[in-house]
């Protein structure tokens, strides 16, 4: 679609009326003295965070032109923006909140102390870390979601007409997420999709030291097509409270991307520790100052005869005293003063209610997410069409588990939503979703762009909105194209604000080695190592089918019931195996109903001379292996760990004990594979017995037979059981 034509303004300098004036005015200087006393709290040592929004006051009119029920996705120079909204809040403090932010108390509602963030769940603001850019695919996310929320019937904490505002700087908008996250919002608006968006950047001209070009954001963001570009002076009040509203007018009535240009300067340097005459010369320093955006204000609020100079001094004066005995107070807040204090919002876990959750009969709305009269009676439970159902009794391969059970998920719950690409029309490269579409429709099961990041942004928003999407990454070694979306975003959501937000998901990956006939390294990537070590997410890796849908299940209810963000790996290679040993056809299993807690292991035999470790590929080629040591006297337990993290401590040292003779058979590489966790696992929690490994080499995977070389062999692993016995 082209760009919308912008109607005419509104004459800005009408709607702000003596009251408003002075509100917005009162929000920019507020703003203004946070800067200066957390500098001033960073000098004596009681305070940890500078990064200052001076010079960006004018964000206060971007607030003023949105609801408090909009939401907002910040950059880090937000500040007036949030005292402008907490305002409407009764109750609320919005400078105390900052304060207690940077002296990093526990009392801090937002992150309780854990960071210095702009967030608030009351006033609908999302914490954002400062990675840069980061946050703009969450944002494109969460605007597809809205619409969707509410045609699906699914419980959204914001109305169905709200607009989604996401700020940036100059110097974000020429990263490759920024980048990607705008193309995605236009590429779904192109087809139709509402996405009722305004991207902010706030143009200050610099990247720390780095200068942007005077012209380069227009010239890059004004002629997209199908992007409308406003564009405002961010000293300017009325000009940015008139382009705002604007944009949020046309993002709001057309459900549509805006993109809303606003020129500031940032005054005192990028933080408290950066002196920026190092690398600016006074011309260019005085010329900001010039254009101080509270000065502008000043002006403006005197030309219009609402207010005069000594008024203004008086409230600016009034206000840097309230800030400073603010300051005062706050340093005496307590502050986290333990690792469970600090890692609590980490990894909530509620066992029981998982276990009731994936247990919960039934299909339509799921009771936590079900909204209220005519929707509730729309979703209600309808029976299932038994042509659609397959029995759980029946014997399937992983993938086909996998398949059914997305299927079952699927059916119960209009929550879920299953993404990615070529899951939908073609049912996946594999064929894993293969049916979904057709049974579920293309707003449940749908084909996404080919990039990683606005796959995972998709997540992120729409599990934001109140949906539990199980997006798919077509191979292991695509995840690491995105991986701070998981890693930097995913995973620090309930951290950063204190379980107050949550973005569920369970992300299908399909990887690991040992395809045979197609592959080389990015089809047959070995390396857990980039995921495993991210605090609070879950990994899972099934070896068969029972575990695949037992596991998946309990991953998608961890999502729900705990706001749990879960990796599901997926064996390539046993995706369609059936046979342990040819022909036996014993790596079939029925899907079951059986539910597996996070954290649990399963054995097979129960020899007393070995117990060999392992998990995925290795389950089977394990198995093989212990029949062939059986024929030689040497009678092994093989433990399949199905969870990475965390890892089944409690059963694996209980199988390690019951042989006191461990190998761990490990299809990742040597250096930062899953062996060494192993190795820490059993010597922190005591285990004394004999211990030794195998794992695939330090290499990436060939093409061809020379794969082999390099990876996890059964021979490989029963010459280790032979040396382990024989030590």
């Amino acid at each position: 679609m082209d760009s919308l034509a912008v109607p005419d303004r509104i004459d800005p300098i009408a709607t702000i009326d003596a009251a408003f004036g002075i509100e917005l005015f009162e929000s920019q200087v507020a703003s203004r003295h946070l800067d200066l006393a957390a500098r001033r709290l960073g000098a004596a040592r009681q305070g940890f965070y500078s990064i200052g929004s001076s010079g960006h006051e004018g964000n206060a009119a971007v607030a003023a032109a949105l609801r408090v029920d909009d939401p907002a996705l910040l950059h880090y120079r937000s500040a007036a923006f949030f005292v402008q909204r907490c305002r409407r809040i009764p109750g609320s403090d919005p400078i105390r909140d900052v304060l207690l932010g940077v002296v990093a108390a526990a009392a801090d509602p937002i992150s309780g102390g854990r960071h210095k963030v702009i967030g608030s769940a009351a006033a609908s603001i999302i914490p954002q870390t400062s990675t840069i850019a980061s946050h703009l695919p969450r944002a494109v996310g969460l605007a597809f979601a809205l619409d969707r929320a509410a045609k699906q019937g699914v419980s959204c904490p914001w109305p169905a007409d709200a607009v989604v505002v996401c700020s940036f700087g100059d110097a974000s908008a020429n990263h490759s997420t920024a980048v990607g996250a705008i193309n995605a919002a236009l590429y779904a608006a192109h087809q139709g999709v509402p996405i009722p968006l305004v991207f902010v950047c706030e143009d200050n001209g610099l990247g720390i030291s780095v200068p942007t070009a005077p012209d380069w954001i227009e010239r890059a963001y004004g002629p997209r097509p199908g992007l409308t570009y406003l564009a405002a002076d961010g000293c300017d009040l009325p000009d940015v409270l008139g382009a705002a509203q604007d944009a949020v007018q046309l993002a709001r009535t057309w459900r549509v991307p805006v993109f809303l240009h606003l020129r500031t300067v940032r005054l005192g340097g990028h933080a408290g520790s950066d002196v920026e005459s190092a690398y600016r010369g006074p011309a260019d320093i005085a010329a900001d100052l010039a254009r101080d955006p509270l000065l502008g204000t000043a002006r403006y609020l005197m030309s219009a005869g609402i207010a005069d100079a000594d008024d203004l001094l008086e409230r600016y004066e009034r206000i840097g005293a309230r800030v400073r005995e603010t300051a005062d107070e706050v340093v005496h807040e307590a502050r986290l003063d333990s690792a469970a204090a600090v890692i609590a919002p980490l990894a909530p876990t509620h066992p029981l209610a998982i276990r009731d959750d994936v247990t919960r009969p039934g299909l339509g709305v799921p009771p936590a997410q079900a909204p209220a009269g005519e929707l509730r009676r729309a979703c209600a439970p309808r029976p299932p069409d038994p042509s659609k159902t397959a029995d759980r009794t029946a014997r399937m391969t992983l993938a086909q588990a996998i398949n059914h059970t997305l299927g079952e998920l699927l059916a119960r719950d209009s929550d879920v939503l299953v993404f990615g690409e070529d899951v939908g029309r073609k049912g996946g490269v594999y064929g894993v979703t293969k049916g979904l579409r057709k049974r579920f429709g293309a707003r449940r099961v749908f084909d996404t762009l080919l990039d990683e990041q606005s796959i995972l942004g998709t997540a992120l928003g729409t599990g934001l909105a109140g949906f539990i999407p199980i997006p798919e990454v077509q191979y292991l070694a695509y995840v690491h194209n995105a991986a701070d979306q998981i890693r930097g975003e995913a995973a620090t959501l309930q951290f950063f604000s204190n379980g107050r937000y949550r973005n569920p998901m369970v992300v299908r990956i399909a990887g690991l080695a040992y395809q045979k006939g197609f592959g080389g390294h990015f089809h047959n990537d070995d390396s857990l190592a980039a995921l495993r070590d991210i605090p609070g997410v879950v990994v899972a890796v099934p070896a068969r089918a029972d575990d695949a849908a037992a596991l998946l299940r309990t991953c998608v209810s961890a999502a729900r019931v705990d706001g749990r963000v879960c990796l599901f790996v997926e064996p390539i290679a046993l995706y369609h195996t059936r046979d342990l040993h040819p022909g036996d056809e014993s790596w079939l299993a029925a899907t079951g109903s059986e539910h597996i807690p996070i954290g649990s292991a399963r054995s097979y035999r129960n020899g007393n001379d070995l117990t060999i470790v392992t998990f995925g590929n290795g389950v089977p080629m394990s198995l093989r292996t212990a029949d062939r040591l059986a024929a030689q006297g040497i009678h092994t337990r093989v433990l399949d760990l199905r969870w990475l993290n965390p890892l089944p401590v409690a059963d694996l040292l209980r199988h390690a004990d019951a042989t006191g003779r461990v190998l761990v058979a490990d299809e990742t590489r040597s250096s930062g594979g899953v062996s060494e966790s192993v190795y820490a696992a059993l010597i922190d929690a005591g285990y004394r017995g004999a211990l030794a490994r195998v794992t695939s080499a330090d290499s990436f995977v060939p093409l061809g037979p020379a794969a082999d070389t390099v990876l996890l062999s059964e021979s490989a692993i029963e010459s280790g059981a032979q040396h382990l016995m024989r030590g």
